[in-house]
Formats: structure tokens, sequence, C-alpha cells
């Protein structure tokens, strides 16, 4: 396992807004706290840098494991992951009520990939609406 400091993780985390950058779920309302994600793994020789971390729920730094990327479920084409570091949620992501679209296929890709709309996450996103709607 590598060392991240705990200014890195800290600036990570503030750097988010503290909600999964890949779902975009706040760590507030999760059971299992968030986790700072290598974008790029170390394996493919990512870093552990700022510039390759990003914070995301267990499910989602689950589901990614070291993937790069998948076939893209509209056109079939292999397509890279979405990166957080280098591009924008709202170019790639829609979200309505409790589903989230895949507008490009680095989006669709990541939906997929990482069960972005399986029955828990949906219902998780539900959750957090209904707390939000009673602060």
């Amino acid at each position: 396992m590598t060392y991240i400091s705990e200014s890195l993780r800290r600036l990570v985390q503030e750097r988010s807004g503290y909600c999964c950058e890949y779902c975009q779920i706040s760590a507030d309302v999760t059971f299992y706290a968030h986790e700072v994600d290598h974008v790029i793994a170390l394996k493919h020789g990512g870093e552990t840098i700022a510039e390759n971390l990003a914070y995301a729920c267990w499910r989602c730094n689950r589901y990614k494991g070291t993937d790069l990327g998948s076939f893209d479920p509209q056109t079939n084409q292999f397509s890279f992951l979405y990166n957080p570091r280098t591009q924008q949620w709202s170019e790639h992501f829609s979200l309505r009520d409790d589903e989230i679209s895949g507008l490009t296929p680095e989006g669709r890709t990541t939906v997929q990939l990482l069960g972005l709309n399986s029955v828990e996450r949906r219902a998780e996103r539900r959750r957090a609406e209904e707390l939000k709607e009673t602060e």
C-alpha cells in the first residue's frame, strides 16, 4: 500500500468538496468512508501526486480498481474512463432525479463500469437528497 501524507489527503478531500469525484455522493451521507484513489494506478505508471489523486466513495473505488478504460456501451468502442483531474464532470455526465447519464464515451463507459445506476447507488442518491431536504 502506498503512503499518502495527511496534507496530500486533506488537499484531495478539500478539492473535491468532500464528494466522490465519480458519482458525486457526499462523504457525509455514506456508511463507508470515502478514499483517495489513484486516477492512473501505480501499476500503470501513475504517481502519488495531487494531479493523479481523486476522492472516491468506496463503491466507485472498488468498481474502478486499476482500470483505465472499458467499452462504451453505446458504440462498443474502447474508451478511457472519466478523469476528474483533466475533465469536467458536467461535460461528461448529467444527473436527473437519481440517475446519472453519460453524455460522452468517457461518461457512458464510467457509468457502466462503476455501476453508477445500480439499484443500491440510486437508492443511496435518493437517501442523500432526502437528508438534504430535512436540513
